[in-house]
């Protein structure tokens, strides 16, 4: 079997559907390996499979620990404005070689995963804007 090569299959990949900068694609590569250390490795030593929620919270986990408060602002700008656009990008690296999958991975597994400034925004706020604000006080009579 030959050997892929990530550089030329990104550039395929990105050519093909530029819908997301190639930065995406390694935030996403970064993304998992970040999962798998997060996760450990399986009974033999070897990387086990991720699941599509897994590698979502991974991919947040990531994103605050390398970017900080600046991580939705550069997905934003790689074209990444949702959890299903994580989905899109572990695809398109299935399809072309890049990623493995089972028969039970699907696209919808990355669908609705989580907020992204709830999930990229959030821990960098004050405590007092991240609360539910404080009910509005009712009029007294007079």
């Amino acid at each position: 079997m030959q050997a892929v090569n990530f550089e030329e299959t990104l550039d395929k990949i990105v050519a093909a559907d530029p819908r997301y900068h190639r930065d995406a694609y390694y935030f996403v590569r970064e993304g998992l390996d970040h999962t798998h250390e997060r996760l450990g490795k399986s009974g033999k030593g070897s990387r086990r499979h991720v699941t599509g929620q897994e590698l979502l919270e991974g991919l947040r986990s990531f994103g605050l620990e390398r970017y900080g408060p600046m991580t939705l602002t550069l997905l934003a700008e790689w074209g990444v404005h949702r959890t299903a656009d994580f989905g899109e990008i572990v695809f398109a690296m299935v399809d072309a070689g890049l990623l493995g999958k089972t028969d039970e991975d699907r696209r919808e597994d990355f669908a609705g995963g989580y907020d992204f400034h709830d999930a990229f925004c959030r821990p960098f706020l004050p405590a007092a804007k991240s609360a539910p604000p404080p009910p509005e006080p009712k009029p007294s009579r007079v």
